[in-house]
C-alpha cells in the first residue's frame, strides 16, 4: 500500500509548474491531465485546489477562461446592438405597414364607388353654381 506523501501546498505548486515545463521540453501536448500525470497528482486537485495554475495551463493552450469569458461578453454586446437595431427597424415597418393600410382601404373604397358609377348604380347628382353675390 502506497503512502500518501505530507501536504504542502508550496511545494506542491513548485512541482505543478516544474510538471509544465517538462510537458512543454518533452513536446506532449499540453493539458491539465498531462501536467496531472507528470506532477503525479490528480486533474482535479489542480482544478481544485490550485486554479491560478489550471488558469495558467488553458492560458498556453489558448483557452483562458478570462480570454473566453470577454469573447463572449463583446459578443454579447454586439449582439444586443444589433437586435435594438433590428427593434427599431421592425417599429418603423409596423407603423408603415399602418399607414399603408389605411391607404389601401381608402383607395379600395374609391374603386368600389367608381365602379358602381360605372354600372350605373350610383348617380352623381349635379351640384349647382352659387350666383356671385352682387
Amino acid at each position: 500500500m502506497s503512502k500518501s506523501r505530507p501536504r504542502n501546498r508550496k511545494q506542491t505548486k513548485d512541482e505543478l509548474k516544474r510538471a509544465i515545463q517538462r510537458v512543454k521540453d518533452e513536446g506532449l501536448k499540453m493539458s491539465i491531465t498531462a501536467v496531472a500525470a507528470a506532477a503525479g497528482v490528480n486533474p482535479s486537485l489542480i482544478h481544485n485546489t490550485y486554479p491560478d495554475v489550471a488558469e495558467e495551463i488553458r492560458a498556453q493552450i489558448g483557452r483562458s477562461t478570462r480570454k473566453q469569458r470577454d469573447a463572449k461578453a463583446a459578443a454579447l454586446y454586439e449582439a444586443q446592438a444589433v437586435l435594438k437595431d433590428l427593434r427599431e427597424e421592425l417599429r418603423v415597418a409596423k407603423f408603415d405597414i399602418a399607414k399603408l393600410t389605411s391607404i389601401n382601404e381608402t383607395l379600395r373604397e374609391e374603386i368600389t364607388y367608381l365602379k358602381a358609377q360605372i354600372m350605373g348604380k350610383v348617380l352623381t347628382m349635379p351640384t349647382r353654381q352659387r350666383e356671385p353675390k352682387s
